[in-house]
């Protein structure tokens, strides 16, 4: 999220960390741009009016340097000729400030949907079933509680299953760039995952491959 207003930024950060997004924050278009060109964000939220580079010279500048990641406006005014501009300029959507968490989440999956064909709605893996817009959890005919950083640890492991990730993919997409490399959280939250997941289930699902990472996967 790239927004230079302080208290929009804590608030809309705290937000949707709580509905299972990792966020990072830039003050700056320079500073948005740099961390924008340089890890492979989901979503892109940029301010228009912004110190510096304006969100329409930043949204230029990464068009123009093959960033595809989906952007959503932000801006304080609903003027159309604005609203063009940041399409012209290659923004996928324009939310108009201020405006309801509700609608800005909803705006969120609908990017993150059309982007590269990974929304969809219901992930599956053997009896496990993730549904990303109900943030529920069903192995079986059981209901699953996950914690909103547990539901987006799982979510991925769903969306690259049966493959292996490693330990620093899983920390770049469930937590954000201020995240403590020496901290144990990413074996934590495997580890709660595996009590609620697979706990008394004959087929274990979440798996560790030594000195590579952890995978979803049915074993033979």
């Amino acid at each position: 999220m790239v927004e230079d207003e302080r208290r929009v930024a804590s608030f809309t950060a705290r937000a949707l960390r709580e509905n299972a997004y990792a966020v990072d924050v830039a003050e700056t278009g320079e500073a948005g741009l740099e961390m924008a060109k340089s890890n492979p964000y989901d979503a892109i939220l940029l301010d228009i009016r912004l110190p510096g580079l304006s969100g329409i010279e930043v949204c230029q500048k990464l068009r123009d340097a093959g960033v595809e990641t989906p952007i959503l406006m932000l801006t304080a005014r609903g003027l159309v000729e604005q609203r063009v501009e940041g399409l012209d300029a290659g923004a996928d959507d324009y939310l108009v400030k201020p405006f309801a968490l509700a609608e800005l989440l909803a705006r969120l999956r609908a990017l993150m949907r059309r982007n590269l064909g990974r929304g969809t709605a219901k992930l599956r893996y053997a009896d496990l079933e993730v549904d990303r817009h109900r943030r529920r959890v069903v192995r079986g005919r059981s209901t699953v509680p996950l914690t909103s950083k547990e539901f987006a640890l799982l979510e991925f492991l769903m969306l690259r299953a049966p493959d292996t990730i490693t330990r620093s993919e899983i920390v770049e997409h469930v937590w954000d760039c201020h995240f403590d490399s020496a901290s144990n959280l990413v074996e934590v939250y495997i580890n709660r995952l595996r009590q609620k997941i697979d706990h008394e289930q004959p087929q274990k699902l979440i798996h560790t491959v030594r000195g590579v990472g952890y995978c979803l996967r049915l074993e033979s």
